[in-house]
């Protein structure tokens, strides 16, 4: 049974953290490793805080490409083990997340027979980028004949599937014509990876009442064997005591330890970046399935279908985590150049765009290793001279933070001299619990918890929330009236469920990471100046701060996510 949702706002849990002025473990970076850490302490029963310098999920982890895969080119660089918890890590998310994890058909444009085979064995002994080239039809089909061993689950996930150029463009009419083959076998892809960090942080707040979430609290310093932390709403700081302390600053996590007094070489992200097109054409060409492509130059594409929009990305280029990352237009370039070669009849342009955005991988430092051949596996670092147990996250992806974080945990409990109590392996996640998996079940879900929601509104909750959709709509029937907002994309009443039980701080928390009106192009001035209006006396805003909000919005979705709105002028 699920753990019902608790109750708190953002500064009731900042005051309980201040007054407690300690706890059991700190955990400083909450993007999706630091937050299933803090999950799986606190069902241990293990009293934790976590903080972010920003919104919950909005460093690395809102970068993603929506993926939970098991890392095919991973064999290449031999992370066999990788590629085993990774495909485990998969199977796992579709059974204890599959309201937001689902699967994913995924197909291979090949071009050759033998490209690349002689090349494979010098890359993966010296992990170095040499002469790219593309892979042929035997190097792939001996790494998807491999990848079937690590991934079929005991079954229940299709084998790979090998055509050649006529069946082919029978199932995909518009690829290129001069394909030689297709390669399709399946992953699974996470329609809603800033929800998903959302619920399994939930389940960790309902878990253990001594447990904390802050968003917009950042650490500073040291103070001895304290950590001072700044809530960057208020400018006001503070002091916490912790047992043991865990740096999950992802790839910013060199520079969280500086400002610790600890200077670490560890970190040497690479940006990715992606754009978001609404382009029916291209939408219906994809039939549905992600097309997964490697250029002669080594670089990849990915082309799938999000949410009535394409997901195209993404690169692999050595990034600064002190610099903010950003889509550029050479990497727009490179995406349509490669969009043009595999589906050359279908012109794209800048215009279908709606949202781009880039983020900075948390990988490993890796000298001349070239950026595709970087582990994406994770380690754990311990502070030698820390004044308490100081432990430091090195590497990790998306598809492995359950994994991961229990990784996390069993070290800290043996730090605290502690036994795990709980397995996270097979327990659902948030909205996961109780999902319904057919249509009949669907339907059946839908009208014994949703009753009195119309059709399309029980849907869109059951969609944004899994059954915790429940526990939203009953919040909403507590009011006899609601008004809907943006057009029916959410309501007055959700909104207040949002800052109640989400912790939303800002204008940008609802439109980026509560929901997806950004991610697929619904946001415009107009829209921005309604949920602002809605959430200004739920948070107690005052009409400059109210103003403040849209504007700082406007200017991150312009800048960072390539939107050109103004904001709307008043005085």
């Amino acid at each position: 049974m699920a753990l019902k949702t608790r109750t708190a706002r953002r500064d009731d849990e900042l005051a309980a953290v201040r007054a407690a002025g300690r706890t059991t473990v700190l955990i400083i970076g909450a993007g999706i490793n630091g937050i299933s850490l803090f999950r799986d302490l606190a069902l241990q029963g293990v009293d934790a805080v976590v903080v972010d310098r920003s919104d919950f999920a909005s460093g690395a982890s809102s970068a993603s490409s929506h993926m939970v895969h098991g890392g095919i080119r991973y064999l290449e660089n031999g992370e066999f083990r990788l590629v085993r918890e990774s495909v485990h890590e998969r199977n796992g998310l579709l059974r204890i997340a599959p309201h937001y994890v689902k699967p994913l058909r995924t197909t291979i444009p090949i071009y050759s027979t033998f490209s690349g085979l002689l090349a494979a064995p010098l890359r993966f002994l010296r992990h170095t980028s040499g002469q790219p080239q593309e892979r042929g039809a035997v190097l792939i089909k001996a790494g998807l004949m491999m990848y079937d061993l690590f991934s079929r689950d005991g079954g229940a996930v299709p084998r790979h599937r090998f055509l050649g150029r006529r069946e082919s463009l029978k199932e995909l009419p518009a690829l290129d014509p001069d394909i030689k083959y297709t390669a399709t076998y399946y992953d699974a892809s996470m329609h809603d990876p800033e929800r998903l960090a959302l619920d399994v942080l939930q389940d960790g707040r309902s878990a253990n009442s001594a447990s904390y979430a802050l968003n917009y609290v950042e650490a500073i310093r040291r103070d001895s064997d304290a950590v001072v932390l700044r809530d960057r709403e208020s400018a006001e700081e503070f002091t916490i005591r912790a047992d043991v302390v865990v740096n999950t600053s992802g790839p910013w996590t060199d520079l969280t330890n500086d400002a610790l007094g600890y200077e670490t070489r560890f970190m040497g992200g690479t940006k990715g970046s992606h754009i978001v097109l609404d382009h029916p054409e291209l939408l219906a060409a994809t039939q549905g399935r992600e097309i997964f492509f490697e250029h002669s130059d080594g670089r990849i594409v990915l082309i799938y279908p999000l949410k009535g929009r394409v997901l195209v990305g993404t690169t692999d280029i050595d990034a600064d985590p002190r610099e903010p990352a950003r889509c550029t237009e050479e990497e727009i370039d490179y995406f349509f150049a490669l969009i043009k070669h595999v589906f050359p009849a279908i012109p794209v342009d800048r215009e279908q765009i709606v949202y781009r955005y880039s983020g900075i991988r948390p990988l490993p430092r890796h000298e001349d290793t070239a950026p595709g051949f970087v582990s994406r596996d994770y380690r754990i670092e311990v502070d030698p001279g820390a004044a308490v147990p100081t432990l430091s996250l090195v590497g990790g992806k998306w598809t492995t933070f359950r994994a991961l974080g229990e990784t996390l945990a069993d070290r800290v409990l043996d730090l605290l001299g502690r036994a795990r109590s709980v397995s996270t392996k097979d327990l659902p996640i948030g909205g996961g619990h109780g999902f319904p998996r057919t249509v009949r079940a669907r339907a059946s879900w839908l009208q014994t918890n949703l009753a009195g929601a119309d059709e399309s509104r029980a849907e869109q909750l059951l969609v944004r929330y899994g059954t915790r959709a429940a526990e939203v709509w009953a919040h909403i029937e507590q009011e006899p009236e609601d008004h809907p907002l943006v057009g029916g994309a959410l309501s007055l009443r959700e909104l207040e469920w949002m800052v109640e039980d989400e912790l939303v701080v800002r204008l940008a928390d609802v439109i980026m990471r509560r929901t997806n009106i950004a991610f697929v192009g619904g946001v415009t001035a107009e829209v921005l100046e309604e949920i602002a209006d809605a959430l200004a006396p739920l948070m107690g805003w005052s009409d400059d701060r109210r103003e403040a909000e849209i504007e700082a919005t406007v200017q991150l979705l312009n800048d960072a996510h390539g939107l050109t709105l103004t904001a709307p002028a008043h005085g």
